[in-house]
């Protein structure tokens, strides 16, 4: 599904519909600002919560990734969206699928140990237990089941915080303000011009450290110049997939922008793979992506492969630093 048009009008210049359901938007903000004031569970760990006020894909999973290289001793917890299983269980990329976790933990697996728990706490819990330093946890910026000691909110420098009301007038799930007071940090993910169209419309509602960043891709050896390739994606934005693999020389003969966390059914790849034939290209996707193809489907598909680069990571480092010494 993706997301109304109006969610994206600039801010002061919402629209009619966005108006029109904002009465809907101050009940959902009401709502997730009861929910939040309660208290959970208090780790014995720090616990760092990478999250977003928007619903969608901001870059998350790229900030994890980014911030594991950065901590040590750090276990990652995730409800793990689209997954079936409840948990708390560890990820074990050997065994499970992305039906059983989700593909964002299946992911994250690789680079630390993850654990899937509907319920965060006992995802906590188990990481504790299991000798955890320190708790990232992916999302859950709404979620009050575990105290958190340091969130970092992350957001899509382009489309900033959209028309900047609640849902379902706007992309929100509170409002600026409210999110903001509660965390420690603030990462816009985008180029130059994105950074400095975010900063004109939400520098003011900023007072907290404020990083940048840009998703680049991971030089792997891979020349994609000239390359017909057919690009698929089920991530929040796939253009922006796109619009990389075009910054990078590909030639995209045919895209296909699937919804986020979209199953690829055997019919699907199918598919794909008789117009890939038939267009002389070859697939390519995300890495979110690739981890939920079938293993068998996965060498005839080729892997862009992005990293976030922060300008300048010193305000974290410190927090950071100061969390494991607290």
């Amino acid at each position: 599904m993706r997301p109304p048009a109006f969610w994206q009008n600039p801010p002061r210049a919402a629209g009619a519909m966005a108006r029109m359901l904002q009465p809907l938007g101050l009940i959902y903000a009401a709502v997730t600002a009861n929910r939040v004031a309660r208290q959970g569970y208090r780790a014995a760990v720090p616990v760092v919560c990478i999250g977003n006020l928007n619903v969608g894909g901001t870059g998350k999973t790229p900030a994890t990734i980014a911030l594991l290289a950065r901590v040590e001793g750090a276990h990652v917890v995730s409800r793990g969206y689209g997954g079936a299983l409840d948990g708390p269980v560890r990820v074990d990329p050997m065994r499970h699928t992305a039906a059983e976790v989700g593909d964002e933990p299946l992911l994250l697996s690789a680079f630390a140990p993850t654990w899937v728990a509907k319920d965060r706490a006992a995802g906590v819990r188990a990481a504790e237990a299991a000798g955890a330093k320190l708790v990232l946890m992916d999302d859950g910026f709404q979620n009050p089941s575990v105290q958190k000691d340091f969130s970092l909110i992350v957001v899509d420098a382009e489309r900033g915080f959209g028309n900047g009301l609640c849902l379902p007038a706007g992309p929100l799930r509170e409002p600026v303000a409210a999110g903001l007071s509660r965390a420690q940090a603030l990462l816009s993910i985008g180029g130059e011009a994105a950074q400095a169209q975010f900063v004109r419309d939400w520098g003011a509602t900023i007072h907290i450290p404020h990083l940048r960043g840009q998703l680049k891709p991971l030089r792997m050896g891979m020349d994609w110049r000239g390359q017909r390739v057919l690009a698929f994606a089920g991530i929040g934005h796939p253009e922006k997939f796109f619009a990389t693999l075009r910054t990078e020389g590909a030639e995209i003969v045919k895209a296909v922008a699937l919804d986020d966390h979209q199953p690829l059914s055997d019919a699907l790849l199918r598919r794909l793979e008789t117009e890939a034939a038939t267009l002389g290209a070859q697939m390519v996707t995300t890495e979110k992506d690739q981890v939920r193809l079938p293993v068998s489907f996965r060498s005839k598909v080729l892997t862009l492969v992005v990293r976030l680069e922060v300008e300048d990571w010193s305000c974290l480092d410190k927090a950071m630093a100061g969390l494991k010494q607290s």
